[in-house]
């Protein structure tokens, strides 16, 4: 029997070659997306313990928060004397480290990075473990001196003595650059700006008695744990100030913060795996299917020579296993491929990891071969069982066992069932009033309906496909008639090859339905809340410097400026809870930038002095009524108690999407957020300015600070959509994955079938159909396949989107709109699928012999 079923796969390793495509992607992505962020992981590993001090003290972060709002916490300079005198304290210092500040040239060009990554100004040091080392030039001395890194100048241009206008949170200052630093390990991607430590306070933090952690290194024999608890001891660490790591806990933080990046990559590249997957079984399933159906004769002698079904099921799994096999192999090396291209990606993009590291670890290649073995065994299996129940008495007659006149009445109780079960979920979600409640009966009813419509797809082939293709005996005579009928002639092998077309479509349609009411919902929005002439603010949403408001404010035809900062804070509820959030703080003539309704009260309430304004339908949850006074924790341990002066809608009260929808005046803020920035500027014309003559005064005004944009109205629903179409953009790499897929589904069907069929194209062509006409039914019968598909997966994919639009609505985007141009173009391209689909096997099936086709068995 191995011998049998070696011989066997060798004599079909064609057939299988376009099924084992689908296992080397899945594997690929898979292996790829571990490779890739092991080796990130290992790079920024070594990275951050060899660079981390023995020992840091740093501002405790008492909120959790990362709403941007532009305070930098920080520890007294002098605490550094106080660690230096610690038993065990070879040397310490006092740092100072602001990320996200901005450095632009004599050209007003900023001389960030552009790929994201921060801008990051600090102290200058040398000491065995800094990342950088000066190369050229010499070390900062006294304010207006200051160190670039090499990567960062040479990518922008900028030489020892050009002059740099660095904009911090105290205010803006110029540097000369007088050296260039090099990076002797990898750079993370990030641009950095070194200070002399005498002024890095004074210039960055806007006090010389400021730092932003205190570093100490160990003398030898001590080791970071117990310094650790001297310094712990020395400084207080009970009172809830200061937070202190070791080396490894500071590179297990820093590595944590990291994770977040390479978690956005890995899961992305397992969702293109669990598409390649899902897709791919519906692949294998047919393919083996088909070749148990044409060896039907092959195992029958099988059985007749006295192979029992165990002996015969293992037969058909020991190729499955085989194909899972090199299929694995072939996608572990491609995954090595695909890691190699994202560092290779990575590196064009700033982040400068080296190849040579690469790091495979032994998780590696058992999750590809278990993913790869996993998904053959399990697509295999029912073929497998079915191969099991053909008798001996087969290898005398031409029996097929692939299911072509058996009833479907199995599949109608099951897909019915399933059905009814997820369309009652759907519902559920449909009705929920609560987010949670609705997202899950949501992912409940996505599952249910897809395996309904998988597990039916045969029942409905039949009326389907006689309405697709009614117009074919029409439009191509004959041709089209036989090519509708060869659709329908199995209904199961049609309804599993449009599957896996189905499930990709069903995908899209779906998330461009959520997708378009997001936009439509948040158009609305933005034209019933803001009633700005324009809106000033950085491109990555970070808060900029004061002097952008003033630049603004003084620019010819402004009138009225409101400003909008953003801070954590964490309020105490009546019933005990305590809710951390971000809260907006606004300036007076709110009304005039904003149009908001309010349930209780108004904007004059609101934001006066020791009152804050929240959302009516938190506030009814949780006991809160007009008047009711509530603790409130700013950052920096500052505490007070604020009283509920009004209460919103939070659909239209511009809340940002907090919870709670909470904000406050710019009075209150600055008592207990005092170097808090601006996020943002509401900005209206003057009496007898246009917006049309404003904005280019406001943009050559705004010239010095490259990363501040204006936009008005329009500009601002683009952003939106610009965002959304990014999720959209990897929902159609998806679909693009899965229609690859599918395609192979579709030549392997196509090309069976042609095998299955050799004797009767054979008899056609000696009657007279020509090799045009026997093309043009092959391609027809692909394409009516394939609009198959996409029109299952359309409708399923709209039913998901709607259910998708309700859950959206419970926060407020609440507009549903159905995007029926990118509907007809799926159609469309669904057709043109079939059409490349069914090129190679009807350029073969009209190449064969004629006479040997008559005599095929």
């Amino acid at each position: 029997m191995l011998k049998a079923t070696l011989r066997s796969f060798l004599a079909h390793k064609g057939r299988l070659a376009l099924s084992a495509l689908a296992v080397i992607l899945s594997v690929a992505f898979v292996a790829g997306s571990l490779i890739f962020s092991d080796t990130v992981t290992r790079t920024f590993d070594r990275l951050f313990a060899s660079t981390a001090a023995d020992v840091t003290v740093e501002p405790q972060q008492d909120l959790k928060s990362p709403v941007p709002g532009g305070t930098v916490q920080t520890v007294p300079a002098a605490l550094r004397d106080r660690v230096a005198r610690v038993a065990g304290v070879a040397a310490a210092r006092a740092d100072v480290k602001v990320q996200n500040v901005v450095v632009v040239d004599r050209h007003d060009k900023s001389v960030g990075p552009t790929t994201g990554a921060p801008t990051i100004a600090t102290t200058w040091y040398v000491s065995d473990r800094s990342p950088v080392e000066l190369t050229s030039g010499h070390p900062p001395h006294g304010a207006g001196e200051a160190l670039l890194d090499a990567d960062t100048a040479g990518k922008k241009h900028v030489r020892i003595g050009d002059t740099l206008t660095v904009q911090a949170q105290p205010g803006t200052f110029r540097v000369r650059v007088v050296g260039i630093a090099t990076f002797t390990t990898t750079n993370p991607g990030a641009a950095l700006v070194f200070l002399d430590p005498a002024v890095a306070g004074r210039e960055l933090l806007g006090s010389q008695t400021l730092a932003t952690s205190i570093s100490a290194d160990a003398v030898r024999g001590v080791s970071d744990v117990e310094l650790k608890r001297r310094i712990g001891a020395a400084v207080g660490t009970g009172t809830g100030r200061y937070d202190l790591k070791t080396a490894r806990e500071q590179a297990k933080s820093a590595a944590a913060s990291l994770g977040t990046f390479l978690d956005v990559i890995k899961y992305v590249m397992l969702g293109f795996a669990g598409v390649a997957l899902l897709v791919g079984v519906f692949l294998i399933v047919n393919t083996f299917s088909m070749l148990i159906a044409q060896r039907t004769r092959e195992l029958g002698l099988l059985r007749a020579l006295g192979a029992d079904r165990r002996q015969v099921r293992r037969s058909v799994l020991t190729e499955a296993a085989l194909l899972g096999l090199v299929g694995s192999t072939l996608g572990l090396g491609a995954g090595i491929g695909l890691a190699l291209g994202l560092i290779r990606l990575m590196s064009a993009f700033g982040m400068n990891l080296k190849a040579t590291e690469m790091a495979v670890g032994w998780g590696t290649p058992v999750a590809a071969y278990v993913v790869g073995l996993g998904v053959t065994f399990v697509a295999a299996y029912l073929p497998a069982r079915r191969a099991a129940a053909v008798s001996p008495m087969a290898a005398l007659a031409d029996a097929e066992v692939a299911g072509v006149g058996k009833p479907l009445k199995v599949r109608a109780i099951v897909g019915a069932v399933l059905g009814a079960a997820g369309a009652a979920t759907l519902a559920g979600c449909a009705a929920a009033t609560r987010t949670a409640q609705a997202a899950s009966l949501l992912g409940v009813g996505v599952a249910l309906t897809l395996i309904a419509t998988v597990v039916a797809g045969p029942l409905l082939v039949r009326p389907v496909i006689r309405v697709l293709g009614a117009a074919f005996p029409a439009l191509f005579g004959p041709v089209g008639r036989m090519s509708q009928r060869n659709a329908l002639r199995n209904p199961r092998r049609t309804g599993a090859t449009a599957a896996a077309l189905m499930v990709g479509l069903a995908l899209v349609g779906g998330m461009s339905v959520a997708s378009a009411s997001m936009s439509a919902s948040f158009d609305r929005q933005i034209d019933r809340t803001l009633g700005a002439d324009f809106v000033v603010q950085n491109t990555n949403f970070t808060p900029f410097t004061k002097e952008v408001r003033n630049v603004v404010a003084a620019t010819r035809g402004v009138g009225l400026v409101v400003q909008q900062r953003l801070t954590p804070l964490a309020v105490r509820l009546p019933n005990g809870d305590r809710v951390e959030t971000s809260a907006g703080a606004y300036g007076p003539g709110l009304d005039d930038v904003a149009h908001i309704t309010y349930t209780r009260g108004g904007s004059a309430a609101a934001l006066a002095d020791g009152h804050l304004a929240m959302d009516a339908g938190f506030a009814k949850d949780h006991g809160v009524r007009i008047g009711s006074v509530l603790p409130v924790e700013f950052p920096g341990g500052r505490r007070t108690r604020l009283a509920v002066g009004a209460l919103t809608d939070q659909e239209t009260a511009d809340g940002f999407g907090t919870q709670g929808g909470i904000y406050v005046g710019l009075a209150t803020f600055e008592k207990y957020v005092p170097s808090g920035q601006d996020s943002v500027l509401y900005v209206n014309a003057a009496t007898g300015t246009t917006p049309q003559d404003l904005r280019p005064r406001l943009e050559r005004a705004l010239k010095p600070f490259p990363q501040v944009q204006v936009r008005n109205q329009s500009d601002y629903k683009q952003l939106v959509h610009d965002q959304i179409a990014v999720l959209l953009y990897l929902v159609y790499a998806l679909l693009a994955l899965a229609i690859v897929i599918a395609v192979l589904g579709v030549v392997n069907t196509l090309a069976l079938s042609v095998v299955e069929r050799t004797r009767e194209i054979g008899l056609l062509r000696a009657i007279g159909l020509g090799r045009r006409q026997l093309r043009r039914m092959i391609r027809l019968e692909s394409v009516v396949i394939a609009v198959f598909g996409a029109v299952l997966g359309l409708a399923l994919g709209l039913v998901w989107g709607v259910c998708m639009q309700r859950v959206l609505a419970l926060r407020g985007l609440t507009a549903l709109a159905i995007p029926w141009g990118t509907i007809v173009g799926v159609v469309i391209g669904a057709a043109v699928v079939g059409v490349v689909a069914a090129l190679l096997p009807a350029l073969r099936a009209s190449r064969m012999n004629v006479l040997a086709a008559i005599a095929h068995e």
